[in-house]
């Protein structure tokens, strides 16, 4: 079942530059799909256009059959986005914020407070959570927003940088979390610099090199008999 399809997307921004040209790929159900390239590749172009914060020049983005540009808020209600610098709340406490979130996707309060009780406790933010979210490091900020955007179960996942910020134990549960979620049917779409995590935890990977698919397919297909950092330069040409 396809979850997310990209179909001949592109973006062009002021004076001609193209930061994503002519890109298609899909993401299916159960999918872990890495999304790689260098500074400025259009690997952000891309995750905001998919989740209806940027507006694209040409082509069609369908998440779970429906169009992002003509059914917007259907869209939105079947996803949540992580982007690299999640914007926050300062003057709500960490609670107050996942329950903002909650009530936007009408989750019901029982399961909501499961959700969030499991979540901040694998994650270690449970002290926290009654705390005003402008007393939280980066890191604290990053398990926050991971919280809300699990907490409504969304049927496509879609993060920008999403370890950066976090601590070894806090990347090994968000990773089970991953996992957990698309073995419920759910699809993960996401940038990242660490190919290392990539090569381990995504089973489909996409190189992206100015704003043009270089590579696309299982980890293993596109790995091959070399690493993923080796591959990765050979594609950005040494870069």
């Amino acid at each position: 079942m396809t979850i997310l399809s990209i179909q001949q997307l592109t973006k062009v921004y002021s004076g001609g530059f193209v930061a994503v040209d002519d890109l298609n790929l899909s993401v299916e159900a159960g999918d872990i799909f890495g999304f790689i390239g260098h500074n400025g590749a259009g690997k952000t172009t891309t995750l905001k256009s998919v989740v209806g914060a940027l507006h694209f020049d040409q082509g069609k983005i369908l998440i779970d059959g429906h169009d992002i540009v003509a059914e917007p808020l259907v869209c939105k209600s079947q996803l949540a986005y992580l982007p690299d610098n999640p914007d926050l709340y300062d003057y709500l406490t960490g609670y107050q914020y996942i329950n903002f979130i909650a009530d936007i996707f009408e989750v019901p309060t029982s399961l909501r407070q499961e959700r969030v009780q499991q979540f901040s406790q694998r994650l270690t933010l449970t002290d926290q959570l009654g705390n005003l979210i402008s007393t939280y490091s980066h890191g604290m900020k990053q398990k926050l927003a991971l919280i809300a955007a699990f907490v409504h179960q969304p049927k496509l996942l879609i993060m920008d940088e999403p370890f950066v910020g976090l601590d070894p134990e806090a990347t090994y549960h968000v990773k089970q979390m991953l996992h957990e979620l698309c073995e419920d049917g759910s699809a993960v779409f996401f940038s990242t610099h660490v190919l290392e995590v990539a090569e381990t935890l995504c089973n489909k990977i996409a190189l992206i090199d100015h704003g043009q698919l270089k590579k696309c397919g299982t980890t293993e297909e596109v790995r091959g008999t070399r690493t993923l950092e080796e591959v990765f330069l050979e594609v950005v040409g040494g870069e």
